[in-house]
């Protein structure tokens, strides 16, 4: 069976999905300890989780955003956030552009208390990957992207009549 060929293609396919079904569920279980051991609620989590990511994508979430991302009402995010401030994790800030908005930013305390349970994580995956090549790392960030998209339109679509 020739690599290119459809049937080659499909098995790959299919590991993909697989690795990704494996590594969502070693991330829900990373999240759950993290949260037993900071006291947080999973939604709790998943709200810090959002926050990090549209951070690091220089698109900081307003609390209605970030509402829509956890599923939860306006009233119930608000709590979540009002709780997430009162313990150092997130503080408020104003839209740098818009001065009607607020964005939700980590507080240093969560940021300290995030780098610390994460940090060892981030060295076993350092080492993990330090025999891949460059083009390796490419080649994967360029799949991960894709299927990460491909979520994302799906999800989307879900939210959809």
């Amino acid at each position: 069976m020739a690599a290119d060929s459809p049937s080659g293609k499909r098995r790959a396919h299919e590991l993909i999905v697989s690795d990704v079904q494996a590594l969502s569920a070693e991330s829900d279980q990373l999240g759950r300890t993290f949260s037993a051991q900071h006291d947080l609620s999973v939604n709790d989590f998943h709200a810090l989780l959002h926050v990090m990511v549209a951070e690091a994508q220089g698109a900081p979430l307003t609390q209605r955003e970030l509402s829509e991302r956890v599923d939860v009402s306006g009233a119930a995010v608000t709590y979540l956030v009002d709780r997430m401030v009162k313990s150092g994790h997130l503080r408020r800030e104003p839209h740098s552009s818009d001065r009607r908005k607020v964005v939700l930013r980590y507080a240093d305390h969560g940021s300290d208390v995030a780098r610390a349970f994460f940090t060892p994580l981030s060295e076993h995956t350092e080492t993990a990957l330090q025999d891949f090549t460059v083009a390796d790392l490419e080649t994967a960030h360029h799949v991960m992207a894709a299927v990460i998209e491909a979520m994302r339109r799906f999800r989307t679509g879900l939210r959809e009549p």
